[in-house]
């Protein structure tokens, strides 16, 4: 095929009451026998096998007219015979029906669309260009999206090549559209689906974080952004694009303080994503294979490390307090330390894993994986407070992500391997990381909290309860229609033990009626003995059980009475102070 192949998609909404978008794909200056078009399979950000191409019905293909023919080659590929053809066109229909970020969705009110379900690309060629035109529903008036507008039509948009068309999701319908202007760039907001959300106290909110992000790394990559905001009803997550991202969060979050915050930490994090994942990049994640899993081990810093500033930015920028920064940390913590797969899955393993395991939880998760957002966001903060401790608040781990940025994103356009990330860190640093390395990072020791917090004066707390000692049953059980069932059983427990099962269905306690686990709890004692009776696959099971004492820990962390002049440095430099 040549490269001066035309490429224009028309997009249209005939039926959107019934979630239909209709795809119309015209290529022109075909010079081969034979055309391949292929549709991905994932979206990048999200590191699952989706199969876009389940959505896809009704695909024909014509020129001049007349039917041309075409056979389908596999799950997501079509063969077309271009023989002494220069011109067709293609049309099929996608079902747009699942509401997520990563997701299409149409319905009467609005379209949300996620380029890799929609676009098929022919094959070897992602490097072409192509132009979108909208034909919009006669009441829609507004388009969201980082791509720029194309030639005199309204609706009308160029891509330079697939990949930049892959990252930049449309927001189309009537969206409320605000702007403002933040690092010298041009930020548009398109809000969809209501909210209480005041736009005098966004702006503010969204331009500290911008300017905040943008200082570490020295520059701002890009002219425009675009943050297209889901208000649900319930819901919420975020993906990271080039120059837009796609958050979703409920309506009501602006209201209250706590989930405000946390809606400013999911902005924070998919804006930092800007250069952690979207430019300086793991060397798997780009150029991407659209057809198969882009495996990589280094997940834990492309999320984690974007994890563990999210809410630190919001600290530095002054919108949440450092005593609210250190209790997200401990809850962090908490997390971390009380979920049995942090001592069967390294967030090595967790990153390499992400396709199989991470997006596809199941009822035994918790028991088998670790989540490389928390525990390499908690790795990120040790690894900050050694560097700033070891040059005595000279350099952060800001240091080393602009080092990064520079060298493989700005100087050698390519991504970076594993090893040249804990180069450059221990490079920062002045010193080796291998105990870090080969016992957190590669092995499944608990991160020693205490040391690396203790270079900022601070200490981390085992909070104990002052009641009696609490028993725990090792599983826990949820009401779903009238019955009380179980949905999670904990290794190492005695009802792991014993052999409780997920849906088992709970009837008794020594012999009485239960409705929850709670009450029938509340006067026993660690060692005490009940007999469980459970229906299992319509047989009652009779089981005995003995109670263990409460092993989940809560921890705090606290500062210490009398820091040191170089602990307050050390604190003062880490938080922006």
């Amino acid at each position: 095929m040549s490269q001066n192949i035309c490429i224009h998609f028309k997009i249209s909404f005939t039926e959107p009451q019934a979630h239909y978008v209709e795809v119309v794909m015209n290529i022109s200056e075909i010079n081969q026998d034979e055309t391949e078009l292929i549709m991905p399979v994932w979206a990048p950000g999200s590191y699952l096998i989706r199969e876009f191409s389940k959505n896809a019905e009704g695909f024909k293909v014509s020129a001049k007219g007349k039917p041309v023919p075409h056979q389908k080659l596999r799950k997501n590929a079509w063969l077309i015979n271009t023989k002494n053809l220069s011109d067709i066109t293609v049309s099929y229909l996608i079902y747009a029906f699942e509401v997520s970020v990563r997701t299409s969705f149409v319905d009467s009110a609005h379209a949300f669309l996620s380029p890799t379900g929609i676009f098929l690309y022919p094959e070897g060629m992602l490097g072409l260009p192509s132009a979108v035109e909208l034909i919009m529903p006669e009441n829609w008036k507004t388009v969201s999206t980082g791509l720029e507008k194309h030639g005199t039509e309204p609706y009308c948009f160029y891509a330079p090549n697939f990949d930049v068309l892959y990252d930049s999701p449309f927001e189309i319908g009537n969206q409320h559209v605000f702007s403002f202007t933040a690092a010298n760039v041009l930020h548009e907001v398109a809000m969809y689906g209501g909210g209480m959300y005041q736009e005098e106290k966004l702006i503010p909110d969204f331009t500290r974080i911008v300017e905040e992000e943008t200082r570490i790394f020295g520059e701002n990559p890009n002219k425009r952004f675009v943050f297209i905001i889901h208000n649900f009803n319930l819901g919420g997550g975020g993906l990271e694009h080039g120059n837009s991202t796609v958050l979703g969060v409920t309506r009501t979050a602006y209201a209250a303080e706590k989930t405000y915050q946390d809606f400013l930490g999911l902005v924070s994090h998919e804006y930092f994503h800007l250069w952690n994942v979207k430019r300086l990049r793991p060397k798997a994640l780009g150029p991407f294979d659209y057809q198969q899993e882009n495996y990589t081990s280094s997940l834990w810093i492309a999320e984690g490390f974007t994890a563990y500033y999210d809410n630190l930015i919001l600290c530095r920028a002054g919108l949440i307090s450092p005593e609210i920064y250190l209790n997200l940390l401990s809850a962090d913590i908490n997390i971390v330390e009380n979920l049995p797969g942090r001592k069967i899955q390294t967030v090595t393993e967790a990153s390499f894993d992400t396709w199989i395991k991470f997006y596809r939880p199941n009822e035994n998760s918790p028991n088998t994986t670790i989540s490389y957002y928390v525990k390499g966001a908690l790795i990120a903060l040790c690894i900050d407070l050694l560097i700033i401790h070891q040059t005595n608040a000279k350099y952060s781990l800001d240091e080393v992500m602009k080092r990064m940025y520079d060298q493989f994103y700005k100087t050698e356009n390519r991504g970076y391997t594993e090893a040249e990330f804990r180069q450059v860190l221990e490079q920062v640093a002045g010193c080796s990381l291998n105990h870090i390395y080969e016992h957190y990072i590669n092995g499944l020791e608990d991160l020693d909290y205490s040391h690396y917090l203790g270079y900022a004066g601070l200490r981390l707390h085992v909070c104990v309860p002052e009641t009696k000692p609490l028993p725990t049953i090792g599983f826990t059980a949820v009401l779903n229609t009238g019955k009380l069932l179980v949905n999670y059983v904990e290794r190492g427990t005695a009802a792991w033990q014993a052999g409780i099962n997920v849906n088992d269905e709970l009837l008794a306690i020594n012999g009485n009626r239960i409705a929850d686990l709670e009450k029938p709890l509340q006067f026993l004692l660690p060692g005490d003995i009940i007999d469980l009776t459970l229906v299992r696959d319509g047989r009652l099971i009779e089981l005995p059980l003995t109670l263990q004492n409460q092993h989940k820990i809560k921890y705090r962390i606290e500062e210490i009475t009398e820091p040191s002049f170089q602990q307050k440095l050390v604190y003062h430099k880490w938080l922006g102070l």
